[in-house]
Formats: C-alpha cells, sequence, structure tokens
C-alpha cells in the first residue's frame, strides 16, 4: 500500500475544507477504495460522552451505534489508541456488524484541539490483514487531516 500517495490524494482533495463530516466522507471513500483489503471503511463519530454512531462509510451496513464499553471501536474511543485485532472471533466482546470480517483496525481521530471525535474503522473478510505499516499510514492521514488548525 502507498501510504504517501494516498496521503496526497486525500491532501488535495480536502484542501481548505473545515465541516469534519465532509473530511470523513473523503477520507472513508479514498482510503475505501485504495486497497481490495479493505471491505468496510468507516467512521463512528462520538456523539454524546460514551457513545459513538456511524458516520460516513464504504461498504455493506455498519452497526448504528456502539457504547464506548463494546466492541473494538468502544476500546479504541475509551482507550484514544490504535488497535489491530488480527482475528476478531479472539477479541473479547467483538460486535459483529458483518458475519464475514475476520480482521479490524481502528484508530482515533482526534481534532485540532486534540478532542477525540471519532473512529477510524476499517474491517477486511481476510484473516490477519493489518499491520504496523497500516497502523502509521492511516495514523499519519488521520492525523494530517483532521488534527490541522
Amino acid at each position: 500500500m502507498d501510504y504517501p500517495a494516498l496521503a496526497g490524494r486525500i491532501a488535495t482533495l480536502t484542501e481548505g475544507e473545515t465541516d469534519a463530516v465532509a473530511l470523513m466522507a473523503t477520507v472513508a471513500c479514498e482510503v475505501h477504495h485504495s486497497d481490495a483489503r479493505f471491505d468496510w471503511t468507516g467512521f463512528y463519530r462520538v456523539v454524546a460522552p460514551g457513545l459513538l454512531k456511524v458516520g460516513p462509510y464504504q461498504g455493506g451496513h455498519g452497526c448504528l451505534v456502539i457504547p464506548f464499553g463494546k466492541g473494538v471501536c468502544g476500546a479504541v474511543a475509551r482507550e484514544e489508541r490504535a488497535l489491530v485485532v488480527p482475528d476478531v472471533e479472539a477479541f473479547p466482546g467483538h460486535i459483529a456488524c458483518a458475519s464475514t470480517t475476520r480482521s479490524e483496525i481502528v484508530l482515533p481521530v482526534f481534532d485540532a484541539s486534540g478532542a477525540l471525535i471519532a473512529v477510524f474503522d476499517i474491517d477486511s473478510n481476510l484473516p490477519d490483514a493489518f499491520d504496523e505499516a497500516d497502523r502509521a499510514g492511516l495514523g499519519a492521514i488521520l492525523r494530517d487531516t483532521f488534527e490541522r488548525g
């Protein structure tokens, strides 16, 4: 995966945009279509203390609401750190929004003030589909897109 090229495309497409939902929609679309491993790509937005709701995404239906205490997305929101899950069946409390999902990567999304505004979730139907290069590349894109002042 060529994360620098993907980051460049996203930066060009989002230049001057400040609306978080518009940014999320663009990032979800560009990331989803950049790699065949990605079966569901999207955001869960922080809408209340301890609560995520589905935001812009690409792929099949996502879960509508995820409490911070549930699943991989909830754990990332609660702990404010990225998680790579090679086997979702082995993750305690995993929420199966799609029965075909085998592995997952979820990253926290912060705004320019450092507040958690969402988590970015990518599901794959392949086991062990994600690694540290994905975490680093995606993390850089999220920082560049959402934390800019």
